[in-house]
């Protein structure tokens, strides 16, 4: 049985800002894309690459939201209509496993209790090794070239 599952974000936060035009984007800094490589256009929502010629949305989003030192947002993209991952536990999808990642790993303090860089593929050891330590209480997944949030890691 696996002890964990990647999450993404919903998509009811982002749904509205596809009607803005690119003027009103533009003042939430943020901006439309159409997805020219596959993979490269990571969604946040559906934790897949978008296929080339998607809409997305690159914006800023508060990923680390706790009152804390490690308080922090970033870049993401979400593709226009993305319907949320429910990934089974224990699955690793591609939108992570082709990628250099970072995980890092979050205490009930919401400080940074760990961290590590490791090859897409060795994702699911890292997280398992993380969440074996009681004092971790949920992980972060980021691409680690770019450092731009990918997804939250729960227990289950």
């Amino acid at each position: 049985m696996e002890s964990f599952r990647l999450v993404g974000l919903p998509s009811e936060p982002f749904a509205r800002l596809f009607t803005l035009s690119d003027a009103e984007l533009a003042g939430c800094n943020a901006r439309r894309v159409f997805a020219t490589t596959k993979p490269g256009f990571p969604c946040r929502v559906g934790l897949v690459d978008a296929d080339v010629g998607d809409e997305l949305l690159l914006l800023p989003f508060e990923h680390q939201a706790a009152n804390s030192p490690y308080r922090s947002s970033g870049p993401i993209f979400v593709r226009k209509a993305a319907v949320p991952a429910n990934l089974a536990a224990g699955v690793v999808p591609d939108y992570v496993r082709t990628r250099l990642m970072s995980v890092r790993a979050y205490d009930g303090a919401h400080l940074m209790a760990d961290a590590v860089v490791c090859d897409g593929s060795e994702v699911r050891t890292a997280i398992q090794a993380m969440f074996a330590r009681e004092d971790i209480a949920y992980l972060h997944l980021h691409n680690a070239k770019r450092g731009c949030y990918s997804c939250a890691v729960e227990r289950v």
